[in-house]
């Protein structure tokens, strides 16, 4: 099946959901629109699936969040039987979130130590994910936030990706990061490294990400919404559905100053590429 526009991270799994899933589910078929549903925790990711076997349109993506759920304890072999499911694509959202650590006013923790006691926690997580897509060969999709301020999270899950890179030569991992908010350093990593980074609703009402969006091939872009969050204009302030990623394409296409129908083209076949969304 060909989609019209490919939403390559959406949370229909979620609870602002319940009342209206199928009518959503519904206005993204009439639009011609996929997306992949993605947990993030345990029962999230079983839900996603749930989804993605009810809809031709829905894909599901498995795992825990590394800053969310933190009292939920990783296990690989539950993860693997999910992972293995024809309509699971990716493995994640996983990756590091300091955001919350250092100089957040959501701070979680109040020590050095408790900070570092927190980074190894989602290390060690993140760790288990790569190695879980390594084994089911599908790609990671990379949640990254940094501290106030640093690209801190970024590099250092790009070195970690790097180090992995150096100790697996039989399989090339994929990797998209989700929600990107990178700088051009960040971004020039992620190319040299063959990845990709998505862009979500805030594109389209500030100019934040024009540079770093400019830089990046459009061989590396993707377009997502994190539905229920971050609508984009026209629909700012409200409820956030996987159908607004038209907004996304369009806003990427004016701010590379490129044919939106071959920036449309482009952006899905990345998703194929990358997420095999077909």
């Amino acid at each position: 099946m060909a989609f019209n526009y490919i939403d390559v991270h959406s949370h229909l799994n979620l609870d602002q959901f319940e009342a209206d899933r199928a009518q959503v589910i519904e206005q993204m078929n009439q639009q011609g629109i996929a997306t992949i549903t993605v947990g993030v925790d345990f029962e999230s990711s079983k839900l996603a699936i749930e989804l993605a076997e009810k809809h031709d349109n829905l894909y599901a993506c498995v795992g825990l969040h590394p800053a969310d759920n933190v009292n939920e304890v990783f296990n690989t072999e539950d993860y693997k039987k999910l992972a293995e499911h024809k309509k699971v694509v990716a493995i994640g959202e996983t990756g590091l979130d300091y955001y919350r650590l250092v100089g957040s006013e959501q701070l979680t923790v109040d020590s050095e130590e408790k900070i570092q006691a927190e980074k190894q926690r989602q290390l060690e997580i993140f760790k288990k994910h790569i190695e879980l897509a390594i084994d089911v060969k599908k790609p990671l999709m990379i949640h990254a936030r940094p501290s106030k301020g640093t690209q801190d999270a970024y590099n250092d899950v790009l070195d970690i990706l790097d180090h992995c890179k150096l100790s697996t030569v039989n399989y090339k991992l994929a990797v998209n990061f989700h929600f990107f908010v990178g700088d051009v350093s960040v971004a020039k990593r992620i190319v040299e490294s063959g990845y990709t980074a998505s862009f979500d609703g805030p594109i389209t009402f500030t100019t934040e990400y024009d540079e770093v969006i400019k830089y990046l091939p459009l061989e590396n872009i993707m377009a997502e919404t994190d539905a229920p969050f971050a609508a984009p204009v026209p629909y700012r302030g409200k409820r956030c559905q996987p159908d607004y990623v038209v907004e996304i394409y369009k806003k990427i296409a004016e701010i590379k100053d490129l044919d939106p129908e071959t920036v449309r083209l482009q952006l899905n076949q990345n998703a194929v590429r990358v997420f095999g969304v077909v």
